[in-house]
């Protein structure tokens, strides 16, 4: 353990103490009744790199200290550590076969928002759905289901399944990202806790894979990324759909606790509003209201440099983006 980080740990202990059946094209689906992981409670366990492993699966990652937004090859400051519980985080992006079971199920709309401070964090009191957020659902289903086509080109959603079902769902908002997790059973995880897992913890790796922790090799073999003016998920030249890549099929870049595509192929939304690092961070968010929310991890059209673990973004809440979407955190 370097000598920089046994002096942090001394210090931020002070902190501490002083801060006290087919892939969900069935109609059935409208009788699943929210709780943990109702997406995957009729779909076939079609994710990964042998398209067999459940796309639910939720790794637990071990709690501990680290800084954010620094990495092992030097970017950053350490200015920001910040301490985090034991937590389970999606193994997966969500798939456009686990929104399809959220959207038969008749979720996702101002008639069906969640319940007012569902989907709280257990250490972050206040998190919770507030009840003004129903009237940035769409109305009805059918909007819902033309709301999330958004682009033409990129958008993963198609009206019945038809091979994109374990791409990531694109096109949705942060509203419908939250409400998502809600009826699943979890929520979105912080920024400091995606951070966290990014960059496996006090490790601080520059990407998720990066063994040593500050090697900053990046390839085609391990994410869907930008590299120069082609798109290179697919190992094609330009950018197109399939690019987006079907979840996890790149096990050489996951994470240490084995979590798929956190670098590139969508960004995805996380809890925070985007706001300045709060200190000192004890399982902490930024629950003060802004006008954006925090988006995390590159995505298929952006450079390598957006892809490091540190690198932070944040976006209109409200907009839809062909290059964003979400994964859910969850309770031990």
């Amino acid at each position: 353990m370097p000598k920089w980080w046994r002096g942090l740990t001394g210090c931020f202990i002070w902190l501490v103490a002083c801060c006290g059946d087919d892939c969900g094209g069935v109609d059935s689906a409208m009788d699943t009744p929210p709780g943990d992981n109702s997406s995957c409670t009729r779909l076939p366990a079609t994710c990964g790199a042998n398209a067999n492993d459940s796309c639910c699966s939720s790794p637990e990652v071990a709690g501990g200290m680290y800084l954010r937004s620094y990495d092992a090859a030097g970017s950053g400051t350490m200015s920001f550590p910040a301490m985090i519980s034991t937590f389970r985080f999606d193994r997966y992006e969500i798939t456009v076969g686990r929104f399809r079971a959220f959207v038969q199920a008749g979720q996702g709309t101002q008639d069906t928002p969640p319940a007012a401070a569902a989907g709280e964090h257990p250490n972050l009191t206040g998190s919770g759905w507030n009840a003004s957020w129903g009237a940035k659902l769409v109305a009805t289903t059918a909007a819902l289901v033309a709301a999330v086509k958004c682009d033409a080109v990129f958008q993963t959603w198609t009206d019945a399944p038809a091979g994109n079902e374990t791409r990531p769902i694109n096109c949705i908002t942060w509203y419908e990202a939250m409400a998502f997790c809600i009826w699943d059973g979890g929520f979105l995880a912080s920024e400091a806790e995606w951070n966290y897992a990014a960059a496996g913890g006090a490790e601080q790796r520059a990407y998720p894979w990066s063994s040593p922790a500050s090697s900053l090799s990046i390839d085609d073999t391990r994410t869907s990324y930008l590299d120069g003016g082609s798109c290179v998920g697919d190992g094609m030249p330009a950018c197109t759909l399939t690019d987006l890549i079907a979840v996890g099929t790149k096990p050489a870049g996951d994470g240490l606790w084995t979590h798929a595509d956190l670098a590139g192929n969508v960004q995805e939304w996380g809890f925070d509003y985007g706001n300045a690092y709060q200190l000192p961070c004890v399982d902490c968010a930024s629950l003060d209201v802004a006008d954006v929310r925090v988006v995390r991890g590159g995505n298929f059209r952006t450079a390598a440099t957006s892809a490091r673990t540190g690198r932070r973004g944040s976006l209109p809440p409200e907009n839809r983006y062909p290059d964003v979407g979400a994964r859910c955190a969850r309770s031990r």
